[in-house]
């Protein structure tokens, strides 16, 4: 482990550091191990190699969890080894024991980036573009370069949903395979698809302002209008026409005013200035 520059020792100090805010730029592969852990020790030198194997692309950080009992305890460690893999900040997977090498490979295949990823990232680019004709060509070079690659779908669907396409893109969502359901791009796409439905189906966001000043009671209205201003990308507007419902009709289609919220915080990337100020608004008005 000493000689490797991809695997560290953390402490409950700097957990956060290394593994929530590092996952953000490559994978971290944390090792839950003791002392008296004898296939804790097996363990050890698979992990340092295929660490290195990687160069760079993935962080093994190690944590000796008789000296760093709350962090056991905070992501529910119950045996030893116990490996968890951390992306855009959260735990995504964990296998238990010492696999062999082949194995723990096979485990990391299906989350750690592809070759393909970068012709991917940029099909992404020109859909940010708006080069919606550009993104599908790129997308059907990277489906000849590697066939496998799920995500090829995942921006299949944004192309969709930046043509205007919901249902279309709420189709290819709902196909996609059950590890990628709660990936953060994922969870976002899901979120705009969904508002940008609403909208579609919506009056124009005139008559919808027109129908709160006249009654401010008119959920329907708020959350429709809620819908529209996401639709122009603002995002503060639209979270203070939710907390609004939130404070007065919490039984409205089901609490949509705290889920709207929720979803509105995932398409913004789960953080930043704005999320965390109306997270706490949110809370305050719950609570």
């Amino acid at each position: 482990m000493a000689n490797s520059p991809h695997v560290v020792s953390v402490t409950t100090e700097s957990f956060h550091q290394v593994v929530v805010q590092g996952s953000h730029e490559r994978p971290v592969l944390v090792d839950f191990w003791a002392d008296w852990c004898a296939p804790c020790r097996m363990l050890m030198p698979v992990l340092a190699s295929i660490a290195d194997s990687y160069g760079g692309k993935l962080l093994v950080a190690k944590v000796n969890t008789e000296e760093e009992q709350g962090l056991a305890a905070e992501y529910g460690i119950r045996s030893l080894p116990t490996v968890q893999l951390f992306k855009d900040g959260r735990p995504v997977d964990q296998f238990m024991g010492a696999l062999p090498e082949p194995q723990i490979r096979q485990f990391l295949e299906q989350h750690l980036p592809r070759e393909s990823d970068q012709l991917l990232a940029r099909a992404q680019g020109l859909l940010s573009a708006g080069d919606l004709e550009g993104a599908a060509r790129m997308i059907e070079a990277v489906r000849e370069a590697d066939p496998e690659n799920d995500r090829v779908r995942l921006l299949e669907a944004g192309i969709q949903a930046a043509a205007g396409n919901n249902q279309a893109a709420q189709e290819i969502l709902d196909s996609l395979p059950r590890e990628l359901a709660e990936d953060p791009e994922v969870v976002s796409l899901r979120g705009q698809v969904s508002f940008a439905a609403l909208r579609d189906e919506s009056p124009p966001e005139s008559t919808l302002t027109a129908r709160l000043e006249a009654d401010p009671k008119d959920s329907d209205a708020r959350y429709k209008l809620a819908a529209h201003l996401l639709a122009r990308s603002d995002f503060e507007g639209a979270l203070d026409q939710l907390l609004e419902l939130v404070k007065r009709d919490r039984a409205f289609n089901d609490d949509a005013g705290r889920k709207g919220m929720l979803t509105v915080f995932a398409m913004l990337g789960g953080e930043g200035e704005l999320v965390s100020r109306y997270r706490s608004r949110m809370l305050n008005a719950l609570y």
